[in-house]
């Protein structure tokens, strides 16, 4: 698959390091807490089992389904929710886990319909940071890496459905010529990921 692309931002080394200092970070928050973990649908499925694998604590699993991309490069605005959970969120911690926060409408939805149903707390953890997408104001409690406004795939990021199994995240030769990315915009993405994380 690696052939398909013509970037690559990130590969697992540095993805799963960025998953451990969450870990560590979640493991501070909610030490005596048992938090109710909800992933996402459908990006959140790798990163999520990869974190509470990293967690020494009780927990407990719900997902949520959410979509606001369909086939397109720019997200539609719109969220279509599915499989809503039904937990009783009242009283409880609530940490919301998705792949990327981009434009902040999806997980400031939910972020806001856990607080309705009278949750105790509700964070959110993300494994991608895209702040040049954002079209609201929100921003992760625990963000993992910062990435530029580019159409990403791999490591729980699809296109079109597919490649969300990648043990990297890049740039789909196809994405990268749709949005008009020439090689001199590519290679300056790779040098400045360094900038973008310290």
């Amino acid at each position: 698959m690696e052939k398909d692309f013509c970037c690559i931002l990130y590969r697992e080394p540095a993805i799963r390091a960025a998953i451990r200092r969450t870990a560590r970070r979640l493991a501070q928050d909610y030490e005596g807490q048992t938090p109710v973990v909800v992933g996402i649908l459908k990006g959140a499925a790798f990163f999520m089992v990869h974190l509470v694998q990293e967690l020494d604590m009780l927990l407990e699993i719900e997902f949520v389904q959410s979509s606001s991309y369909g086939s397109a490069l720019r997200s539609s605005g719109r969220i279509k929710r599915g499989l809503d959970t039904k937990f009783e969120a009242k009283g409880r911690h609530v940490l919301l886990v998705d792949d990327i926060l981009d434009s902040g409408r999806t997980l400031s939805h939910f972020h806001a319909e856990f607080e309705r149903r009278g949750a105790a707390s509700v964070r959110s953890a993300v494994l991608f940071d895209k702040p040049g997408a954002r079209k609201i104001p929100y921003e992760a409690d625990y963000p993992g890496l910062t990435v530029p406004d580019v159409w990403l795939t791999g490591y729980s990021l699809d296109y079109k459905g597919l490649y969300r199994n990648c043990r990297f995240v890049g740039i789909l030769r196809e994405t990268a010529r749709i949005q008009g990315l020439t090689r001199a915009h590519l290679r300056r993405l790779v040098s400045e990921k360094k900038t973008r994380n310290d």
